[in-house]
């Protein structure tokens, strides 16, 4: 039997020790030959590649272990190429955050003008990486959870050749919180949106769809503990129709979510530089050979699962259901085949089948039809470093809208990551 080459791009992640966990997990059903653990910061590639390697041995795979600063030594002849990179790290993320404050505008990872800066640090670095997949490893899978997932995903099923799904841990905690709290645990969930604006829309056990006994209690799925949540009411529950993922309480409580961060003494990016330092300091205990704890704290609960899942899924041709972000392909009318969009699909060797969605809820559309608006506009922004097709995407988002806020603000935050725009910043001819 051919044993795997995996290649992880940002392996100086403090998440890593979560992937090689999922590994070590399905290490009866992938047989792994090689793992290249890649990543350009030396620091954390000592520190967390060390521990890595220490996991693997200690688990007893017989699999070779590469710490390596080479993007194409580590994609050569790759079967799968697992990316969890961030352009910029957590200094840059810190300044999408604040900055917009100052304007009025949230600043946040994913969402509003702070995440769709970090879409136009990363959606270039990412297609880099699929160019150089192209030439070195063509029948590689990419499995991608870097951020912003939906946008990547956007960009490289519709630009590039190569054969990619992303992925975010979210629907996993938000499905299995929901069949907990309803004590339905074979339930059957319809799971639609684009990356981060999501709604459950069915959930159906035994042919009984208990999506309005949900819907009267005013259920709430988990939240994700990076996430400063407070939670839906059942009103709003009810006038939506359908149980939204805790990432739509920036859309739903905008002004709330902006007075709390403006109130906060860290933003997520602080209180995260701070957790990733103490975990770097364990992390660095050579006696240390499994994942800590304080992992849990990082946001990144199931990452594991859910990527690995994936990879076992596509290796082993398994046909099972997995939440996914691919092309739409039809399964849902209303968008257009090639949107990228966050839905449950049929996992196997070929990849994503989307499972067809059978939900009628103009609110939902009229959200999705709206951010894929914005997301198109941001891919194009991103590639080409057209400041029209920037503001256009900015002036579509409703975290933002307002032009006299959106023009400035974007224009200091494209100051302010010069070192990482080079598209915005070219010669003129």
């Amino acid at each position: 039997m051919k044993k795997l080459k995996i290649a992880l791009i940002g392996a100086g992640s403090t998440y890593s020790p979560e992937l090689i966990e999922g590994l070590i997990n399905k290490k009866d059903s992938l047989p792994l030959g090689e793992l290249y653990l890649m990543d350009i910061d030396d620091r954390k590639l000592k520190i967390v590649g060390g521990l890595c390697e220490r996991m693997i041995k200690a688990a007893g795979l017989d699999c070779q272990v590469v710490l390596s600063k080479s993007l194409e030594n580590s994609l050569v002849n790759a079967d799968f190429v697992l990316a969890q990179i961030r352009v910029g790290k957590l200094p840059a993320r810190i300044l999408d955050e604040k900055i917009p404050l100052k304007y009025d505008l949230i600043g946040q990872e994913t969402n509003g003008i702070g995440g769709f800066f970090k879409g136009m640090r990363t959606i270039p670095v990412i297609l880099d990486i699929v160019r150089k997949m192209e030439q070195l490893c063509p029948e590689a899978w990419l499995i991608n959870f870097s951020n912003p997932s939906g946008m990547i995903c956007e960009a490289v099923l519709n630009y590039t050749n190569i054969k990619m799904l992303g992925l975010c841990n979210v629907p996993i905690n938000m499905i299995d919180s929901v069949k907990k709290r309803l004590n339905l645990p074979n339930a059957s969930v319809e799971y639609v949106g684009l990356n981060h604006l999501t709604w459950i829309t069915a959930i159906t056990d035994q042919k009984q769809d208990y999506l309005q006994t949900a819907i009267a209690a005013g259920l709430n799925s988990e939240a994700m503990k990076n996430i400063p949540a407070s939670g839906f009411s059942a009103d709003l529950i009810r006038t939506i129709k359908a149980i939204p993922s805790s990432y739509l309480e920036y859309y739903y409580f905008k002004d709330a979510k902006l007075q709390k961060a403006k109130e906060a003494k860290q933003t997520r990016g602080e209180v995260v530089s701070e957790i990733e330092e103490q975990l770097l300091e364990i992390y660095a205990n050579e006696a240390l050979h499994v994942k800590p704890e304080l992992l849990s704290k990082r946001g990144g609960a199931r990452y594991s699962e859910v990527a690995i899942n994936l990879v076992d899924s596509i290796y082993n041709d398994k046909g099972d259901i997995q939440v996914v972000n691919t092309l739409n392909k039809g399964a849902i009318p209303f968008m257009a085949d090639s949107d990228a969009v966050e839905i449950s699909a049929v996992i196997d060797k070929n990849g994503a089948h989307p499972i067809p969605a059978h939900f009628d809820n103009e609110h939902i559309k009229e959200y999705m039809l709206m951010m894929k608006a914005y997301e198109k506009h941001a891919v194009k922004a991103a590639i080409s470093g057209d400041e029209d097709e920037a503001m256009r995407a900015l002036l579509i988002n409703p975290l933002v809208f307002d032009y006299k806020k959106a023009y400035p603000c974007f224009q200091e935050l494209k100051q302010a990551h010069k070192e990482f725009l080079p598209q915005f910043f070219k010669e003129k001819k």
